[in-house]
């Protein structure tokens, strides 16, 4: 693998610390502003809109310069963002400095995506995108528990200044690792949303909504979860946090193997299997033990999802990948920024820390449905393939 991948897998890991850090460290944030748990929740969805709006935002402008330089630029966006939300006076602001950081986001795998299914040979593809989201599995091994327990100790302002820092360091390895690609040529925006007219495209991004948005319906609310129902210590939420990051540091690099042998019946098992996991987690979230392991399978299952769907868009949308890939990353984001909302929904009716659990388990199932869906069709369009090609090949030999 190029080492091109480390730099855009460090990015990755800047961008994935900030991105979930904010669960572990939910409740400071609320107390220090005097807001409720679901406000603090905003913290959430407004970073994940953030990404939604900013993916296609941003990788349009990207079209305009060279890969390398849009991606220096999204870096330099980040760290501008989490500066923002480390000196924030009043809760308003941080919500600002958080969404300013999740422009970046969407544009960054979207044409970090691009760029390393570009270094490696066909074949590897789907391996070289999964390593770079190893940064964003990696974060959330190391990245996200040691920012929850300085944030905890310290002060979570301390953790998203050393988050700016991560940024900075990204944005240096960035601009050392990656070759210099040219600007993509030929790439019209018109180009670009015709792939979007393609229900295999619109189908895989609403199979990454639902999906992921299953994972984050119940990690949103880890930490209150974690402290009501399974009676864990507030310090204990850090190294829940390690075992949902192994889980999906496991599950990304399993998916992003089988991806490229056998995409569609690796969505079929992970999504079932997250599906069933989350419904259970309503169960084993009242023990320690049962809870601790489920975490790790939400997260094993959650990302093992990542890299074949990120490449079932990049196969469909072929000719025109960029912004369907970046729109992707914001669909990741869309799921996150509905469960979060649906989970804050439903503890703010009175049912319960654990209740998110049942919302994610919907929507995972939801998703295996789409992927249902999506094959039937898929297979109903390559039946009609051969009655086409002999209908046209009959003609030939009349002319002559």
């Amino acid at each position: 693998m190029p080492l091109a991948l480390l730099a855009l897998a460090i990015g990755a890991f800047g961008i994935g610390t900030t991105e979930f850090v904010i669960m572990g460290l939910l409740p400071q944030v609320a107390s220090d502003y005097g807001v409720s748990i679901p406000t603090a929740g905003y913290l959430v969805t407004g970073y994940a809109l953030g990404v939604v709006l900013g993916a296609p935002l941003m990788t349009v402008l990207g079209t305009k310069v060279s890969r390398k330089r849009m991606l220096m630029l999204l870096m330099g966006l980040f760290v501008v963002g989490n500066l923002l939300s480390a000196v924030a006076p009043v809760f308003g602001v941080m919500l600002i400095g958080r969404v300013v950081a999740s422009l970046a986001h969407g544009a960054f795998f979207g044409i970090g995506s691009v760029v390393a299914a570009d270094l490696v040979a066909p074949d590897k593809k789907a391996g070289a995108i999964a390593m770079m989201f190893t940064g964003l599995t990696v974060a959330n091994v190391v990245g996200v528990p040691l920012g929850t327990l300085v944030g905890q100790s310290i002060g979570w302002r301390v953790t998203f200044a050393i988050v700016a820092l991560l940024g900075v360091i990204g944005l240096a390895g960035i601009a050392k690792l990656v070759p210099d690609m040219p600007k993509p040529e030929g790439v019209r925006l018109r180009h670009e949303l015709a792939a979007f007219k393609n229900v295999q495209v619109l189908l895989a991004m609403a199979m990454t909504v639902l999906g992921f948005g299953g994972v984050f319906a119940a990690i949103t609310y880890i930490a209150p979860m974690m402290t009501h129902a399974a009676g864990f210590a507030e310090g204990s939420v850090t190294w829940l946090l390690v075992l949902f990051g192994l889980g999906m540091v496991g599950g990304n690099l399993v998916g992003g193997k089988f991806a490229d042998r056998a995409l569609m019946p690796m969505l079929y098992v992970s999504l079932g299997a997250l599906a069933l996991v989350l419904a259970l987690f309503t169960l084993t979230a009242h023990n320690k033990i049962l809870a601790a392991v489920t975490i790790t399978l939400i997260g094993a299952l959650g990302f093992a999802t990542v890299p074949p769907l990120q490449k079932r868009v990049l196969d469909q949308a072929h000719g025109a990948p960029t912004l369907a890939s970046a729109v992707n990353i914001g669909a990741f984001n869309l799921g996150n920024a509905l469960s979060a909302w649906l989970g804050g929904l439903v503890i703010a009716a009175g049912l319960g820390y654990t209740a998110p659990n049942w919302v994610g388990a919907l929507l995972a199932a939801a998703a295996l449905v789409l992927a249902f869906l999506s094959a039937a069709l898929e297979r109903r369009e390559k039946s009609r393939v051969p009655a086409s090609v002999t209908f046209t090949e009959q003609p030939t030999p009349v002319h002559h």
